[in-house]
């Protein structure tokens, strides 16, 4: 029996409240029951938590790894601990609002788009006092390497943060689906920070930073075509 039948039995019975008949009781409770499955208890919230950012970060490893550290090496001491400190804040706080998306009636610390939107926004400031190269040699052929690049990488992120948290449930498909790429769209950037060795400002922070809102569009635009098959199905 499907949501839209059992829908349907409800309204039948509200619009005739004192002509419920056994039958109809005997099976609402039957096809609700032979759906009703044991299910186990989920992790703690920060080995959720703890679980997508070492994803993520594996996934911008191997990323980094098989294209070269090329970037981390040009870096400073001082580059590398900004850099990083940033987007180490930034994963844990996207993959605290992911659990919290999978997780109905979760406390959340800020909505979807005001992640994405902050996420952004401070690193376009770290960006911005780092790198004083404005120069825009070959600007869109690297920008579009390094795109490519970031978002290619933050596919795996995706699918590795999925299956990490596959087992909770999120009521509200797009909003997770735009935690989950903004999550995999930090793992792309932190891959782009360790490989590419190319300080120019413009590009770091049109190119680098643009793979979190293009990863984030995407994941939201996947759970919204998902939502609207699961609901064509019933």
């Amino acid at each position: 029996m499907k949501d839209r039948e059992i829908d349907a039995m409800f309204g039948q019975a509200a619009q005739t409240p004192h002509q419920v008949s056994p039958e109809l009781l005997a099976s609402l409770t039957g096809s609700i029951g032979r759906s009703l499955r044991p299910v186990r208890l989920l992790p703690p919230r920060w080995v959720l938590e703890c679980a997508l950012i070492l994803v993520s970060i594996a996934a911008a490893l191997a990323g980094a790894a098989v294209l070269g550290f090329y970037g981390i090496r040009r870096m400073t001491v001082f580059d590398r601990a900004l850099v990083f400190s940033a987007l180490g804040l930034l994963l844990w706080l996207a993959a605290a609002a992911r659990v919290a998306a999978m997780i109905p009636g979760s406390r959340r610390r800020a909505s979807p788009g005001v992640l994405l939107g902050a996420a952004c926004l401070l690193l376009l400031a770290v960006f911005a006092g780092l790198f004083r190269d404005y120069h825009t040699h070959r600007f869109v052929a690297q920008g579009l390497t390094c795109l490519t690049a970031g978002l290619l990488d933050a596919i795996p992120a995706a699918f590795a943060g999925w299956w990490a948290s596959r087992r909770g449930f999120a009521v509200n498909r797009v909003a997770a689906g735009l935690v989950a790429g903004t999550l995999s769209g930090l793992a792309g950037v932190a891959m782009l920070e360790l490989h590419c060795p190319n300080f120019e400002a413009a590009h770091v922070m049109f190119w680098h930073i643009g793979v979190i809102p293009v990863a984030a569009a995407a994941g939201a635009l996947l759970a919204w075509t998902r939502g609207r098959q699961a609901h064509r199905r019933g």
